[in-house]
């Protein structure tokens, strides 16, 4: 009776990361200031995100976020209570709060990012991430020191949909025009 329990917890927790299939991408709008998981141009989710203050580019000491394709080359966190501090990629044992005043850390989750451009071929030794912030406050504005920020429980959802070798276009394009629309009925949508 324990493996049954344990078996249905399992697949519900797995469930939504079979939805989506390898080539699943994420992408990043810096105008909206937004990041979508797109599955063959279908939006699967969708996230508000900080890029960086400083704009978008790829020099070193600049502390702007890469722009072009990019893909997760490691992911850290797993398992880690939302807020947990982690620093050089391993966790501390610290939680902060969210909008705990004065900090500024990586929290909750890492997805390291390694560039496939000349225009962002730095990002990985730039430690160019997606993670998570307890400045969340300060979410869906242009906040960070080159990496995407993410609230806590969002970063949570997407690293669970993220895996190694997962495409990362970050662009000064709007999100819906990467997503496909289509005339066709959605097999789920309601005809009432």
């Amino acid at each position: 009776m324990k493996s049954l329990f344990a078996l249905s917890i399992l697949l519900t927790t797995t469930q939504v990361s079979w939805a989506i299939s390898l080539a699943a991408e994420m992408v990043v709008s810096v105008p909206d200031q937004k990041l979508a998981v797109i599955d063959r141009g279908k939006l699967i989710a969708k996230y508000p995100v900080s890029t960086s203050k400083f704009g978008v580019g790829d020099g070193v000491g600049t502390y702007r976020t890469p722009l072009g394709v990019l893909f997760v080359s490691a992911k850290f966190g797993d398992h880690l209570p939302a807020g947990t501090v982690i620093k050089n990629r391993v966790p501390t044992g610290e939680v902060v709060d969210p909008n705990a005043p004065g900090r500024d850390a990586i929290v909750s989750r890492v997805i390291w990012l390694r560039g496939m451009e000349e225009q962002n071929k730095r990002a990985r030794d730039r430690c160019i991430y997606i993670h998570g912030t307890p400045e969340e406050r300060r979410v869906g504005t242009r906040a960070s020191f080159g990496c995407i920020r993410m609230r806590s429980k969002d970063v949570i959802a997407l690293y669970e949909l993220a895996h190694i070798g997962m495409h990362v276009t970050v662009s000064e394009r709007r999100i819906d025009s990467f997503i496909q629309q289509s005339d066709e009925p959605d097999l789920f949508a309601r005809s009432d």
